[in-house]
């Protein structure tokens, strides 16, 4: 998988947390191995001017996806095809205020948001209550996974 992550955020963090979790994420999907995902990390202005060029909302948010090839999840039969899934764009200052009202980590903060912003690339969608139980239920079930790989690798 071509997994690029660019920090360009005046916060430092592990970006190989990111890598393996979007490897785990990917994997777990059935996404094809030869698939290329973006991960980028921007400070709260330039987020903000994503969130106003792109949602028309004001403001920074905690993360943005830019869907490419509109690549869906695969199956164990069929993994996903090849292609450009997109880009995330994450606001570290975003999450860490986020965690600090949640009351974890900032990294647990960001490996939610790469997992929710990557859902969001494969054509996932919480608009309506049954989409928002569905994804919010994978994405659970991801970052427990992604957990239990880290606790088993060590």
């Amino acid at each position: 998988m071509m997994i690029e992550i660019n920090n360009e955020s005046a916060i430092s963090i592990d970006e190989t947390v990111l890598l393996r979790l979007t490897e785990s994420n990917l994997a777990a999907l059935y996404v094809s191995p030869d698939a290329e995902v973006a991960i980028q990390l921007v400070d709260e202005g330039a987020m903000e001017a994503l969130h106003v060029q792109w949602m028309d909302e004001p403001g920074p948010t905690d993360v943005l996806s830019f869907p490419m090839d509109e690549l869906r999840p695969g199956t164990m039969d069929k993994p996903t095809e090849p292609g450009l899934l997109g880009d995330i764009v994450l606001c570290p200052q975003v999450a860490e205020s986020q965690a600090k009202t949640a009351g974890h980590t900032m990294m647990d903060e960001l490996i939610l948001l790469t997992t929710h912003g990557l859902l969001h690339l494969l054509g996932y969608d919480h608009a309506e209550p049954d989409e928002e139980r569905e994804m919010f239920g994978l994405q659970r079930e991801l970052i427990a996974h992604f957990h239990e790989g880290e606790k088993n690798a060590r």
